[in-house]
């Protein structure tokens, strides 16, 4: 096992320093740079000062050389102004060029200045982040245990009614993207015009105008059913109908398997034949399909997050690449490669301890 984790670090690493240098030479192509240079300095600025302010902001010379400084394997760059101002990628705050550190990229812990934000770029990033991770949080809480019950149940006796009308359910729900389900969800639910709140308002069964709120702005201070509910279901409704199509696909095979009419043939319960013999098996394939649902949560819920007006991990992606912020789109791909990366990992090896197969071989 060992060697084997070893092997898929190594292959992550190289993966991720492919995948970053990629980004970072499109972030900062010259037509970005030229942008950014006029959004922070003036829009009338001339082609001769667009070239002087982009160099003396470290974002001239070799592609290589800037990703690597910042990367933090090469030194930060300095620049003297022709007012005799000393200014460098490690210069910040109260650092002066003779105290700054020689090395000050992403490794050791420099991500930069937002543009955007006007605050670190760190600052901005976790509080996305944190946002996010409560969001992929109550996700996962629905979203698993329900997508495998109707997987299992439907996976039981295939062909059976049950089985068909679970599977149009899965079909259905997998078929309607997050931005149609989250439009029908604040039109029945949150909605003081239309859908059931006016009716449950009529007849004194809520308070309020509307069921829940069509706003999950509110959540990001305190997370409630009532605010962070619709949300939450808009984005498990599309998992749920994918990862119950998987678990019902590995249950019907592993129902078939000769070992499962051996046992029904010794008389053993069919409850018992599921739960003792056909679960653990058939819940291999699904649990890879379920690690691959945290990068889909964390770069897939732009569109939620921007129809409920939550501002998290999928927001801040959008922000950072509307207004051309180089440094925060690059923390961006760093944290969103980096999750993909891990979560695959993850995935491998638990697919090899679940899998004697595998194992053993």
């Amino acid at each position: 096992m060992l060697p084997f984790v070893l092997r898929r670090t190594g292959l992550m690493l190289l993966t991720a320093l492919v995948l970053t240098f990629a980004v970072f030479c499109l972030t900062n192509l010259p037509p970005n740079l030229e942008k950014l240079a006029r959004s922070e300095g003036s829009v009338r600025m001339s082609d001769e000062a667009i070239a002087s302010w982009i160099i003396n902001n470290g974002h001239g010379g070799p592609m290589v050389n800037r990703y690597g400084e910042w990367l933090g394997v090469m030194p930060g760059w300095l620049r003297t102004d022709d007012k005799g101002v000393t200014r460098g990628r490690c210069i910040t705050g109260d650092v002066t060029p003779e105290t700054a550190p020689r090395y000050c990229g992403i490794l050791q812990g420099n991500w930069g200045f937002s543009t955007f934000a006007k605050a670190p770029v760190t600052e901005v990033l976790a509080r996305g982040l944190a946002h996010t991770g409560w969001l992929m949080l109550w996700v996962m809480i629905v979203m698993v245990p329900t997508s495998l019950i109707i997987g299992v149940l439907s996976g039981m006796r295939e062909g059976s009614a049950t089985d068909r009308v679970l599977s149009t359910f899965s079909i259905a729900t997998t078929a309607t993207p997050e931005y149609v389900s989250g439009v029908i969800f604040v039109a029945l639910f949150a909605s003081g015009t239309a859908g059931i709140s006016p009716w449950l308002a009529e007849h004194g069964w809520i308070s309020s105008r509307t069921l829940f709120q069509g706003t999950a702005t509110s959540a990001m201070d305190k997370i409630t059913f009532w605010n962070f509910g619709l949300p939450v279901m808009t984005i498990a409704l599309y998992g749920i109908g994918y990862i119950a199509r998987m678990t019902r696909a590995s249950m019907t095979e592993v129902m078939t398997q000769q070992y499962i009419r051996t046992a029904r043939l010794k008389g053993v319960g069919f409850a018992q034949v599921v739960v003792k013999h056909a679960l653990r098996n058939a819940l291999i394939a699904p649990f890879t399909v379920i690690m691959l649902q945290f990068p889909w949560l964390l770069n897939g819920v732009v569109i939620v997050e921007t129809l409920f007006n939550y501002k998290g991990f999928g927001w801040t992606l959008v922000q950072a690449a509307g207004n051309n912020d180089i440094n925060l789109l690059l923390a961006c791909s760093v944290v969103a490669v980096f999750v993909v990366l891990v979560t695959q990992l993850i995935s491998d090896v638990g697919y090899v301890f679940l899998n004697p197969r595998i194992r053993l071989s």
